[in-house]
């Protein structure tokens, strides 16, 4: 059994484990009102092409990208991080809003921008409280949780948002987003500030709060020092390149085919995956520490290029659900690890978030040209070439991983099961 956690290491004030469970939920239900049914409502009602959906997603990528390590920086260096979550959720929904009042093109462009903006702020702030509240050696369980409950909370808005869209319209699933928005702020307030370590949520070691600053990072060009963090960086980018399309890839075939039940089945595939999931995160999380990261991370890339050769099979509903099994593994260890080995690769330099950021900069640089080029490549080839070319990036993506990191997790950070 792991030792006890003791008075230094435990949180402060013990509730904010649920308090945490419940930012974490809620967050997911704020954004998956939108994601892919964006792409989706789109296709089926509003008729847009492919390359058109593929250039909105693209264009909102790369101002995304843009944004991602300024913002990491950001999280690093402020003392509210509370309050960038609950600005960013604000803006999240008005332009949510906007797309669903007013869909034309450059109202979409400029929301969609907004919204990829402002989804920087989500994970490094969120990681940022996790470090900041527990200890180190017990984050992969707390991170394994974190993402248990987004991914639930992605499951409970996908399963409302089919039932909002097979008995309302696709349209009405947007307003699901400003109640959950509400939710995830009372949320995120129930946290005490003052039980957030500054120090620990940046990647400093040593305890204080509010204003005092008794550690100084090291600079931020020895970032790119860091080996390690340079392979996964490159890796993340592949993962991305090959993972992004996918589903929305997936949901449009289908929309073409079968219309009215495009969102129904959107959200059993999304479903689905999240339970999967969930699932997986636990798992992973309990066993990072013993087995190590790499090993974990391997058999979730590996899935993804599985996955995307499958989807070039059918367009059955029943096969493209069944398909979504291997999302859960490959984005649900992805999703869950990243943190970790960012959090490993960073330690004492008082940049985690910066690098974070970096990291979902090389990510948004994959997923926003995946996102328009693979829909050019369908519109001139089709969906199956579609679907292989993905395959090709996801297995590149593995080898990266395969041969070029090293585990991350020192021999000291284990612990016996």
């Amino acid at each position: 059994m792991a030792s006890a956690v003791t008075a230094e290491e435990a949180p402060k004030h013990r509730s904010v484990g649920w308090s945490l469970d419940a930012v974490n939920f809620f967050l997911a239900d704020v954004r998956g009102a939108f994601g892919p049914f964006v792409n989706v409502y789109l296709v089926s009602q509003l008729h847009w092409t492919p390359a058109s959906v593929g250039l909105i997603m693209a264009v909102g990528g790369v101002i995304g990208l843009i944004t991602e390590t300024p913002i990491g920086w950001l999280i690093d260096h402020t003392i509210h991080k509370r309050g960038a979550l609950i600005l960013a959720l604000v803006i999240l929904v008005a332009s949510g809003m906007v797309i669903y009042a007013v869909p034309g093109f450059w109202q979409v462009l400029v929301a969609n921008a907004a919204i990829a903006v402002v989804g920087d702020v989500f994970v490094p702030a969120v990681a940022a409280i996790t470090f900041g509240l527990y200890a180190r050696r017990y984050l992969a369980r707390r991170i394994g949780r974190n993402s248990a409950y987004e991914h639930a909370g992605n499951a409970a808005v996908a399963l409302m948002a089919a039932a909002i869209g097979y008995l309302v319209s696709q349209r009405a699933v947007f307003l699901l987003a400003p109640g959950f928005a509400v939710l995830a702020v009372a949320s995120v307030l129930s946290i005490p500030s003052d039980a957030i370590d500054l120090d620990r949520a940046r990647g400093l070691e040593g305890r204080h709060q509010h204003h005092e600053r008794r550690h100084k990072a090291t600079r931020w060009r020895e970032l790119a020092r860091h080996r390690t963090m340079l392979v996964f960086a490159a890796a993340a980018l592949l993962f991305q390149f090959a993972n992004a399309p996918l589903l929305p890839l997936a949901g449009q075939k289908f929309a073409l085919a079968h219309p009215q039940d495009a969102t129904v089945l959107l959200s059993a595939c999304i479903i689905t995956a999240q339970l999967v999931m969930l699932g997986i995160s636990l798992f992973a999380g309990r066993k990072a520490d013993s087995w190590g990261c790499k090993p974990i991370l391997l058999v979730g890339f590996a899935a993804l290029p599985l996955r995307a050769v499958l989807l070039t099979f059918t367009d059955d509903s029943f096969w493209l659900i069944g398909v979504e099994l291997l999302d859960g593994v490959s984005a649900g260890i992805f999703s869950m690890m990243t943190p970790l080995i960012v959090a490993d690769g960073m330690r004492g330099t008082g940049r985690y978030n910066m690098a974070l950021g970096v990291v979902g900069t090389m990510q948004g640089i994959g997923a926003s040209a995946a996102l328009y080029s693979s829909g050019v490549a369908v519109d001139i080839l089709g969906y199956t070439m579609g679907f292989l070319g993905l395959a090709v990036a996801g297995t590149a993506a593995t080898l990266v991983i395969l041969f070029g990191l090293p585990e991350t997790r020192p021999t000291s950070h284990r612990r016996r099961p």
